[in-house]
């Protein structure tokens, strides 16, 4: 029979912070401090925004695939910013729908890209496979009934569009150097990348 003090110390080592019943307000003000996080890692608007010194027409094709994958990855926050902007001015001429629209992104980002916890119902924990699922038939009955969905994929796909010209037209050079491109050009040694 195991003591009471293997009982407390198996006891002890399965508890996570996660278990910790934490309240709703807690939650929605981990998933703004999470959020906020998220947004302070984009990169400075005026770099961004280059002048006419940093963008330039790309020499070939496979150039102007390499520009797209550098930026993307560079500037990833800010295009995320820029396609959710036109989305929202998409919906500027119907404000029941920016507002609707609104909820359902807080409930996307509140529910399920910045929580830090299990989603727990009723004492059971739900995967995020049905909390995905779950928010994916709210967005399609909301999409539905506000008769949003033509307008907002229009604002998205106008977002998607500046994003890719962004991307084509801004020369990633001297914004930084990518781990593989650092090896080919002598920078670093295949020796102190395995370190």
């Amino acid at each position: 029979m195991p003591s009471a003090t293997t009982t407390a110390a198996t006891a002890t080592a399965t508890a996570t912070y996660t278990t910790i019943p934490i309240s709703g307000g807690d939650v929605v003000n981990r998933s703004i401090h999470n959020l906020f996080t998220f947004l302070s890692r984009s990169r400075p608007w005026p770099e961004f925004l280059a002048g006419a010194s940093a963008v330039d027409l790309p020499a070939s094709f496979s150039d102007a695939a390499i520009r797209i994958r550098r930026n993307f990855k560079y500037f990833s926050i800010n295009y995320a910013i820029v396609i959710s902007a036109c989305s929202a001015a998409s919906l500027i001429g119907s404000p029941f729908s920016l507002i609707f629209a609104g909820l359902v992104f807080a409930m996307w980002l509140i529910l399920l890209f910045f929580r830090e916890d299990p989603m727990v119902v009723l004492g059971h924990q739900i995967s995020d496979l049905a909390v995905i699922s779950g928010l994916v038939i709210v967005s399609a009955i909301a999409a539905w009934f506000t008769g949003i969905l033509n307008t907002l994929l229009i604002g998205v796909a106008v977002g998607f569009l500046v994003t890719v010209i962004h991307g084509l037209l801004r020369n990633p050079e001297g914004l930084f150097v990518d781990e593989d491109d650092a090896v080919s050009t002598g920078l670093i040694s295949n020796a102190e990348r395995r370190t």
